[in-house]
């Protein structure tokens, strides 16, 4: 019985990861209504052949195999059709314009004065007056745009000049050297082995991470282990 157990929980572990990989990437903040509500399902018909005693394990695979067939339906649908698309995750709605609350607006999506003052602190605005506009999205997240003269200054506002960056590389994750971020980067290992016996290491495996710039420039930080053993080696 236990190992019964065992095995039934490793298989529908596997079949509820792999479900969500297939449903993409998104958190569950961002999730459309019907997309919370699949994963959900998923997440109790998981627990379904586990928790009963004749559970047949087939019928909750089947299941879940069901419901991420119609969450792929929905979501090509929605891709397809603007007007499934709206009916399906509905439309978004201006809760705030000119730093004044749409009160018809918040009263049709059911969303309260506190849930909106919760999501402005978030977003570190502390005045609905700084407010041009409040859109409260489809998943029911707020997007803002402030008022000109409250937005944050930037370096074109002043008429600086500025480099391009681009993204920064990770080049050892956690004693791993990433081989394809190297070539992105158009280096090799004899490269990166060089810049650590520079600073005094000879193995990528004792790098924690390391990263290079869009300027060209190397950034390395130890495993705390390895910092610890040449500390007491050297003493």
């Amino acid at each position: 019985m236990p190992f019964d157990i065992i095995w039934k929980t490793a298989v529908m572990y596997l079949v509820v990861v792999v479900s969500m990989r297939l449903m993409g990437k998104r958190m569950i903040g961002e999730l459309q209504p019907f997309e919370l509500a699949i994963a959900i399902m998923i997440s109790e018909l998981a627990t379904f052949p586990l928790s009963e005693k004749d559970g047949n394990l087939w019928y909750g695979i089947i299941s879940i195999g069901i419901l991420v067939l119609c969450q792929f339906l929905l979501s090509l649908l929605s891709v397809k059709s603007m007007i499934a698309r709206t009916v399906i995750c509905g439309r978004p709605r201006v809760v705030i314009k000119n730093g004044k609350l749409i009160e018809k607006n918040m009263k049709k999506e059911l969303y309260t004065i506190n849930d909106l003052l919760e999501q402005l602190r978030i977003l570190n605005i502390q005045n609905i007056s700084d407010v041009e506009y409040g859109i409260l999205e489809t998943n029911g997240q707020l997007s803002v745009v402030l008022k000109s003269q409250k937005r944050p200054v930037t370096p074109e506002d002043l008429g600086i000049e500025t480099k391009y960056e681009g993204l920064s590389l990770d080049l050892i994750v956690d004693g791993v050297v990433i081989s394809h971020n190297l070539k992105l980067a158009k280096l090799d290992m004899d490269w990166l082995l060089a810049r650590l016996k520079e600073n005094g290491w000879n193995s990528p495996g004792d790098i924690f991470y390391a990263y290079i710039d869009s300027e060209g420039k190397f950034y390395f930080q130890p495993k705390l282990k390895a910092s610890k053993n040449r500390i007491v080696n050297s003493s």
